[in-house]
């Protein structure tokens, strides 16, 4: 799991710009709304569909918002189609990424996309090149002063979660993509913030790619955030890693 934290870290950086609730409610509607189309309304039988719930509530979104984006999944009021597309690319140095859309006009969105990949002087990469380096995983991040440690252990591991790693800053939570969502209903339903709670592409263990080098780094870092910025992109995955000392100058 070596390089988790270092990049939940990194992705914290441009923080205040995640953080923003219209940008993560809408990214958050648009999967519930594929969820209920592709699976339908009941969560119970609809794994998807239960993940991205428990998504909402991490971000706090309102109930009538989520129910609301369900119903227009299901046509019930109505709404846009959205299309998944997942766009495999090698930035400089062989660091692998992963863009996760969904989008109701692929002609539009996939141009732009390889439009900011070539700018960065990075390149798509063919269907499952980069995704075989990673797998599907539960994570959440928690404030170290959220709660205890060994609690939140026994509270964890009892709702499913996988492994569990603290440091002074946060605690981390990694869980199968099944289990996501019973560990994050568990940890709502005792009101524990989170920085970040979500299923995503992790990289596999012996699959990091260091970049030692901050003038390369923020390069690649760039790219990801410009990636991540576009409307129609829901995640960024890669399986950079970031050297502390590197990371420190970068900041």
């Amino acid at each position: 799991m070596a390089g988790h934290s270092k990049w939940a870290n990194i992705k914290h950086r441009k923080e205040g710009a995640d953080k923003k609730r219209g940008k993560i409610f809408t990214k958050v509607s648009k999967e519930l709304m594929v969820s209920a189309r592709l699976g339908g309304a009941d969560p119970g039988s609809n794994s998807r569909l239960r993940i991205a719930i428990s998504k909402a509530r991490a971000a706090n979104m309102p109930k009538d918002s989520i129910e609301r984006a369900i119903k227009k999944g299901t046509g019930e009021l109505g709404a846009d189609t959205y299309e998944e597309v997942m766009y495999e690319v090698y930035a400089p140095g062989g660091v692998g990424i992963l863009v996760d859309a969904l989008t109701d006009k692929k002609t539009r969105t996939t141009p732009e996309i390889k439009n900011i990949i070539n700018k960065n002087n990075a390149t798509l990469a063919e269907a499952n090149a980069v995704s075989r380096l990673f797998q599907l995983r539960g994570y959440i991040n928690i404030p170290a002063d959220a709660i205890g440690e060994d609690e939140l252990m026994e509270l964890a591991l009892e709702a499913g979660a996988e492994d569990i790693k603290s440091d002074s800053d946060a605690h981390e939570i990694y869980t199968g993509y099944e289990d996501y969502a019973g560990v994050a209903e568990a940890l709502a339903e005792k009101e524990i913030a989170n920085n970040e709670s979500g299923v995503r592409f992790m990289p596999m263990e012996g699959t990091e790619i260091t970049v030692a080098d901050a003038d390369q780094a923020q390069k690649i870092m760039k790219l990801i955030d410009q990636l991540d910025d576009h409307d129609d992109v829901q995640n960024v995955y890669t399986n950079l890693d970031v050297p502390d000392d590197v990371l420190a100058q970068m900041e």
